[in-house]
């Protein structure tokens, strides 16, 4: 054999014997494992029982335990329940007693209750008859009264009646006089604080307005150029202005006349330039009265920003203020309608800064109560109604609109600002020298003033002073006395302000005095 077939077979003996070794050391560390596997799986039951025993016992311990505390508990509440159940018992038991206690006081009652009424009836019964007597010796005695007195028991009534009133008329005067003395007493002294400040502190102009205006001329020929030839200057003229010019023989003066004082005033303008320029023929005549009638328009918007910052009123808007111009050529008995709202304005608003009232607004109202007049004889309608209608399309206050149609007493007035324009509206109409009117209207005005006065059962004699602000009436005592008169001195007051027309206001003054002449021989 060679040498590497030997080391071949040695090796594989080698390899043969490691692999038959490690067989049987694998085999008895099986074996090993097996019999310590066995081992640990038999002490671990062994404890498993163990346990188990025990939780054994603990379970039996915690059952006794529990059914003792199930026992203890079920026997306290059995105690509790019969401890509810007598207290529930004693509290019924004394409810019984006590509705039985109330059943027999009701029944006592009862029994009270009819023997009252029985004692009732019996009273009433009682009652009856002696009405029935009381009546027949009521008739009896009325019958007796008619024969005394001769009077049936209707003439007793009216006599009674006849009384009575007399008596009322004495009481109601007797408390109208307290109530005006209380007020007066009250009012007075506040009244005449608040206008006179305000009458001292408001100095206005006293102008009166007439038809008419006159125009300067340089000298009497300019007359004759005027007039034109066969007139056509002159017709030109009051065609294109609508006013009336009279040239008469007052030297170097023309007059022009028209109601309307914006007519007057464009053809017043108009004059003026073309006396100015010399040059007056129709077409010149146009042209001059064109430049007239844009000179005014400037004027009346230029009037009514001037009253604006006069009274110190903003926000008033643009047509408004053209229209619050306008009354710079308007009237009302002869005052400027313009400045009469202006006084009227101050006059509200210091009226009302004297009071704690919004003097702004009192200032508008009183600034914008007359803004119909502007419209007057162009719409159809009062002032009152025609200044409330155009203040409501430009979105005037509500306070303000109640002014205006308040001022006239054509409304109740419900608001303080409405009353003060009222009052300052009077005092601006009746101060002295404000306003004027037609001398036939003014005798019609006393008379009727006069008329009223005297048309009264009891007036003797009735005369109106003052120009008209004051009547004083004589009173006969033998048929008015003092408690009458209140009554009829309110009377005669309501009925002139009902059918009279009259600037500012009228006093009644009642004169009633007795006189006993006697002579000594």
């Amino acid at each position: 054999m060679s040498v590497g077939l030997v080391i071949a077979l040695c090796v594989a003996a080698l390899v043969l014997g490691a692999a038959i070794s490690g067989y049987i050391c694998f085999k008895k560390g099986i074996d090993y494992r097996k019999e310590t596997a066995e081992a640990a799986i038999g002490s671990a039951e062994a404890e498993a029982e163990k346990i188990v025993e025990e939780a054994k016992k603990n379970a039996e311990t915690l059952k006794k335990s529990a059914l003792v505390e199930a026992k203890d508990e079920i026997h306290k509440s059995r105690q509790e329940t019969e401890k509810e159940l007598k207290e529930r018992r004693s509290e019924v038991s004394r409810q019984e007693r006590r509705i039985q206690q109330k059943e027999e006081s009701i029944d006592k009652k009862l029994d009270n209750l009819e023997k009252k009424e029985e004692t009732l009836q019996k009273k009433l019964k009682s009652a009856d008859e002696k009405v029935a007597e009381a009546e027949r010796i009521k008739h009896s005695q009325l019958d007796m009264l008619e024969k005394i007195s001769g009077l049936t028991v209707d003439q007793a009534k009216e006599y009674l009646l006849s009384q009575l009133e007399g008596d009322l008329v004495h009481e109601k005067a007797v408390k109208i006089a307290n109530y005006e003395a209380q007020i007066k007493d009250e009012c007075d002294a506040k009244a005449r604080q608040y206008i006179s400040l305000a009458i001292a502190r408001c100095a206005a102009d006293q102008v009166s307005e007439t038809a008419v205006s006159v125009v300067a001329l340089p000298n009497d020929e300019m007359k004759g150029r005027i007039i034109g030839r066969e007139g056509r200057n002159i017709r030109t003229i009051e065609t294109l202005t609508g006013v009336d010019l009279i040239i008469d023989d007052t030297p170097e003066a023309i007059t022009i006349s028209c109601f309307d004082q914006v007519r007057r005033e464009v053809a017043r303008i108009a004059l003026e330039k073309l006396i100015q320029d010399g040059r007056i023929h129709p077409t010149r005549i146009e042209e001059m009265v064109e430049k007239a009638k844009r000179e005014v328009e400037l004027k009346i918007k230029q009037e009514g920003e001037r009253a604006v910052l006069e009274t110190n009123v903003h926000g008033l808007n643009h047509e408004l203020i053209k229209l619050l111009g306008r009354l710079r050529f308007r009237t009302s008995y002869r005052q400027n309608v313009l400045n009469h709202s202006i006084e009227v304005a101050h006059l509200a608003g210091m009226m009302a800064s004297e009071l704690g009232v919004d003097a702004n607004l009192a200032r508008r109202a009183g600034l914008l109560h007359d803004i119909g007049k502007a419209l007057s004889y162009e719409i159809e309608g009062s002032h009152v109604q025609i200044g409330v209608d155009v203040c409501k399309k430009y979105k005037e206050s509500p306070d303000v609109i109640h002014a205006i149609e308040a001022h006239h007493g054509d409304v109740e007035t419900r608001t303080v600002v409405a009353a003060l324009v009222q009052a300052a509206d009077a005092i601006s109409a009746a101060r002295p020298g404000a306003r004027s009117e037609n001398y036939e209207n003014y005798i019609k005005r006393l008379q009727k003033l006069e008329e009223i006065c005297t048309s009264y059962d009891g007036v003797e004699k009735s005369y109106a002073i003052q120009a008209g602000r004051e009547v004083r009436i004589m009173i006969q005592p033998d048929k008015i006395n003092d408690e009458k008169m209140v009554l009829v001195a309110r009377e005669i007051a309501k009925r002139i302000e009902t059918e009279m027309d009259y600037p500012g206001q009228i006093k009644v003054n009642l004169i009633r005095e007795s006189r006993v002449v006697e002579y000594a021989k």
